[in-house]
């Protein structure tokens, strides 16, 4: 007996693996695409003769696209199924960074980053869907932690790979290459796909709750402690965007930081942030207060960026500044996911968890704009100062975002 149940807790673990290494690399490669043009802005804007808004402009048509059709491919998920809707969500990703790569005009970037952006209305859906119905209870939290740090590594990587690539083969090298992996990807996940299953919570849904689900839904996305979590989701992500895609223009032209420094810094900022939701899960755990841990947070991190809004740092001093700020946003993470849970009705996580997420796609629409002008206006300042504004906006609306 002893050993027919050693062999089973072999079974499930080695399961739990697959599953969760299956859906972090699809998540890692979502991550990539967020971050793939700002580190280019310079290159691109030669190239198109566009200005920052304009390019701005092409992130925007992909994170509009997302917020307006991630909650319904949600519920779309639910239907077609979440291993299916992933893996075409990573053919259409790869074809969006082939034409970004093949066509060398402005039009085929918005056109790339229109792929793009449909694209990523099924990754936050099918991901959470996967790892809920696929990996058992007790390394559920271990499976979102490891989820989440896959999508920051992501991002992390990309900018140093994107100015690699186009250093030794021009700037539409690096978004062919990705297109190049993406397939490898969605084809991996194509021969596994039998690991990819979430009937558990697909069948029974659909017989018994089926009809009401829409309305019922709804008002519960619509309620005062669910929707003030998606604005707070979305303050938060218009500071990330800011630090993310702008600072390195931000800071070249606010201090004369050259651009290898500057993205030197930023690739600091977003490795500590990666590291930060590892070590926020264990802090989480440990102090069971995400409240608290969130507050100071915050407070600490929006100081820290508006000091970089008026002192100018040396390379070493920066590179600490950006990686402090990136492992106190990271770090808040685990508890930002937690306060959601707190006033989440049992059994609608995954349904709020998805609305609560547009947050990000609807910053993706309203941000690049916003500060591709404060930068065509000759203000990058500003883009520090709104940053702090947003992270302390963000404290506001996670500390009113509590059940009554």
């Amino acid at each position: 007996m002893a050993e027919l149940s050693e062999v089973a807790g072999t079974a499930t673990r080695l399961r739990d693996v697959r599953v969760i290494s299956l859906v972090g690399a699809a998540h890692f490669m979502s991550h990539v695409y967020v971050i793939m043009l700002p580190p280019l802005f310079i290159f691109a804007r030669a190239e198109y003769g566009v200005s920052f808004a304009e390019l701005g402009f092409a992130m925007a048509v992909s994170g509009f696209l997302s917020a307006t059709l991630q909650t319904p491919a949600g519920f779309i998920v639910d239907r077609i199924g979440s291993g299916t809707l992933l893996i075409a969500g990573l053919v259409l990703s790869g074809t969006g960074c082939a034409i970004i790569g093949l066509v060398p005009a402005y039009w085929g970037l918005i056109l790339g980053f229109a792929c793009l952006g449909l694209a990523n209305t099924v990754y936050h859906p099918a991901d959470y869907a996967i790892l809920s119905h696929g990996v058992s209870a007790p390394r559920m939290a271990q499976a979102y932690s490891i989820h989440t740090f896959l999508g920051m590594a992501g991002q992390a990587l990309t900018p140093i790979f994107m100015l690699a690539m186009a250093n030794l083969w021009g700037w539409h090298s690096g978004f062919l290459s990705i297109a190049v992996v993406t397939y490898v990807v969605a084809l991996v996940l194509l021969l596994q796909k039998g690991a990819l299953s979430d009937r558990r919570g697909g069948a029974q849904p659909k017989e018994g709750a089926a009809p009401k689900a829409a309305p019922g839904g709804w008002k519960l996305l619509l309620s005062g402690p669910i929707f003030r979590s998606f604005v707070f989701f979305a303050f938060l992500t218009m500071t990330g965007n800011a630090l993310s895609n702008f600072s390195i223009v931000g800071l070249g032209a606010l201090h004369g930081t050259p651009l290898a420094e500057a993205n030197i810094a930023l690739t600091a900022f977003l490795i500590f942030n990666a590291l930060g939701v590892l070590s926020g899960g264990i802090i989480a755990d440990h102090f069971k207060n995400p409240m608290r841990i969130v507050t100071l947070g915050l407070a600490a991190s929006g100081v820290a960026i508006l000091v970089l809004a008026f002192i100018g740092f040396g390379a070493v001093s920066l590179l600490a500044m950006m990686a402090l700020i990136g492992l106190l946003n990271g770090m808040i993470m685990p508890s930002r996911d937690l306060i959601v849970r707190a006033v989440t009705p049992p059994g609608s996580f995954g349904l709020v968890f998805g609305f609560v997420s547009t947050g990000f796609s609807v910053s993706a629409v309203i941000a690049p704009p916003l500060y591709g002008w404060l930068m065509d206006q000759g203000e990058p300042r500003l883009i520090f100062i709104c940053a702090a504004a947003f992270t302390a906006l963000s404290l506001l609306m996670a500390n009113t975002a509590r059940a009554k």
